[in-house]
């Protein structure tokens, strides 16, 4: 592997050299072809995968889960044969209700760091954040090859730049159809539909056996860039024999199949048209670029100009269009700080915060605290996305704010403005039928999608006994024969709070969650290091627990209870300071718990003087 990092720009001169790959030239006579120092099965290809492999003694495939089952995102697999490993995705998850205050949820990479000797690099299916961001805390640790398609590779380097890791970060561009050695394990690439370009479904061929990993998918016959799925690729794979497929779950609980983006199209149609002269706001995700590009083309229709808000959405659009995944009119996008030169009806702003965050530019919009932009009534308001389970209130909450400012609300219960990028129960099933693998794997959900994907899988013909619902840090072994969970490895969550990674953990965790819930007391007193007796205080102070000045009696009892503590500490002649602090906390504790039925945390401070 090459040692000097390859920056985006340079990619595509690394990849028509080497790729770094080693592989064996074919002959003129062989059924493969060569593609940038790659072997390709040709589609006239189509010897079964076991009669490669014939005179090797095939050993078991090991699927290590470490993020991203019994849990949305987080997302990360790792492979292993034969001494041989490989990483597929590295993302993160959001913080919920359970981790006030921290910024995000990464995987742990405990076991990954043990065995980085073995690693021969990472493969990613495509540029979400569930699925690439924890590389850079990744990379922290030490460096591996990163080989995904382009604009996954554009946006794993941006977040690398604010890292400081992209001078020394080894980066390769593929393509879907594009296959990759590493080590004892081969890669192809294929083209998949999902909410974000580039994505792909991996094949990875082993001696044991091909196994399939989707990634996030879906069936879209009319997607907004004309390249559907490659289901043909699948099906070939399917004939030459599967030995395993690793796919989301993510809808597996919704029945029929998922509608075709271009809905959400016909949607902006209509409701720029309702919105006449009034300005037009849209909230989505910010990777969702098909999404972004179906805006700009209904802009133009009506002769408003773009601004973009909010910093990650500025980011995305940026690297989209500079790769051409972003087909901009001339003159039609604007900075978001002229929005004054223009009128309500010549202009479209696309901004983040469609899931109610409270630092995105939707939240600060609701609440008058954006900078640029300040709502007034009649702007059109469209929220195109779907809260993210356990959102459903932010949301609500951003929604009523912006109402209550006299903007007109549109979101997904009122119209079509989102479609989801995940395959629905019919699209799942065709996937399983195509491919024909042998053992199942559901990952990419919580336990209650992995058991309805694992029973679409029953209702397809796979045996039980040949499906696995795991978790996280299970190791599947998998032969010809049969699949098994052997052991466990450390796997888990790591919490990123600020320049903090992994510092704070669950008893920070509890306090947090207690402070929040029931405030806390403090209790000053100052003791003579000698005669122990109390030379100031004691001094009681609240934050969280009651407003002092509307709660004297409560105030003067709790010092009291405090004073009559410090008193019999004094008379039994305890001079072990630790022991007083003990004893206010104990007393206290139960003063307040029978006053009040609360439990604050009480936090005595004892100096010596």
């Amino acid at each position: 592997m090459a040692e000097k990092k390859t920056s985006l720009k340079q990619t595509k001169k690394v990849n028509e050299k080497s790729r770094n790959v080693k592989t064996k030239a074919p002959s003129k006579k062989s059924a493969d072809k060569t593609y940038k120092g790659k072997n390709i099965p040709t589609k006239n290809s189509n010897r079964p995968h076991k009669k490669q492999e014939t005179n090797v003694s095939k050993k078991n495939v090991r699927i290590i889960p470490l993020g991203g089952i019994g849990e949305i995102g987080k997302n990360i697999t790792l492979y292993e044969y034969d001494g041989d490993m490989i990483i597929v995705d590295c993302g993160m998850s959001f913080p919920d209700a359970d981790t006030p205050g921290i910024d995000i949820v990464i995987p742990d990479f405990t076991y990954i760091v043990e065995n980085k000797d073995k690693i021969k690099g990472m493969v990613l299916t495509h540029g979400h954040e569930d699925h690439i961001g924890a590389i850079p805390y990744l990379l922290k640790n030490f460096n591996i090859p990163i080989y995904s398609t382009k604009l996954t590779l554009g946006l794993v380097e941006y977040k690398l730049r604010e890292h400081s890791l992209h001078n020394i970060s080894k980066l390769y561009e593929v393509k879907a159809g594009d296959q990759i050695k590493l080590g004892k394990f081969a890669v192809e690439f294929i083209h998949v539909n999902h909410s974000i370009p580039d994505a792909v479904a991996l094949a990875i061929k082993t001696p044991a056996g091909v196994i399939i990993q989707t990634g996030d998918f879906k069936i879209d016959s009319t997607p907004i860039d004309d390249n559907m799925i490659d289901i043909a690729r699948f099906a070939e794979l399917g004939k030459e024999g599967v030995l395993a497929l690793l796919m989301e779950s993510t809808n597996a609980e919704r029945p029929g199949f998922t509608a075709s983006e271009k809905i959400v199209g016909e949607s902006f149609a209509t409701l720029f048209r309702k919105a006449r002269k009034n300005r037009i706001i849209v909230a989505t995700f910010s990777s969702n670029i098909h999404r972004i590009q179906q805006i700009i083309y209904e802009a133009e229709k009506c002769g408003r100009k773009v601004a973009v808000s909010g910093r990650s959405m500025v980011n995305v659009v940026n690297i989209a269009a500079q790769m051409g995944y972003l087909n901009l009119p001339d003159n039609i996008l604007i900075d978001i700080e002229t929005i004054k030169r223009y009128t309500p009806e010549q202009l479209v702003i696309v901004t983040t915060g469609s899931q109610g965050e409270p630092l995105s530019a939707l939240h600060r919009m609701s609440v008058g605290e954006h900078r640029q932009l300040e709502l007034i009534p009649g702007d059109m308001i469209i929220i195109s996305a779907t809260p993210i389970p356990g959102n459903e209130k932010t949301v609500g909450n951003v929604v009523n704010e912006l109402m209550r400012r006299g903007a007109n609300v549109v979101y997904e219960k009122m119209y079509d403005v989102h479609v989801s990028g995940h395959a629905c129960q019919e699209e799942l099933k065709l996937m399983l039928g195509i491919t024909k693998p042998k053992f199942f794997i559901p990952v990419h959900g919580e336990q209650k999608h992995l058991v309805h994907n694992a029973d679409l899988a029953k209702g397809v013909g796979i045996k039980k006994e040949n499906i696995v619902i795991s978790s996280i840090g299970n190791v599947i072994e998998i032969s010809d024969k049969a699949i098994k969970i052997s052991e466990t490895v450390p796997a888990g969550r790591v919490l990123v709070d600020g320049l903090g990674v992994g510092d704070v953990g669950n008893i920070v965790l509890k306090d947090r969650i207690n402070l929040a819930d029931n405030g806390m007391i403090i209790v000053a007193v100052a003791i003579d290091s000698v005669t122990g007796e109390v030379v100031s205080g004691p001094e009681v102070i609240t934050r969280g627990f009651i407003y002092m000045k509307e709660s004297e009696e409560l105030m003067n009892d709790m010092n009291e209870t405090v004073c009559d503590i410090l008193e019999r500490c004094y008379i039994t002649g305890t001079k072990d300071w630790n022991g007083v602090k003990v004893k206010i906390k104990d007393g206290m504790s139960r003063f307040i718990r029978e006053r009040t039925g609360r439990t604050p945390m009480i936090i005595p401070i004892v100096m010596e003087m």
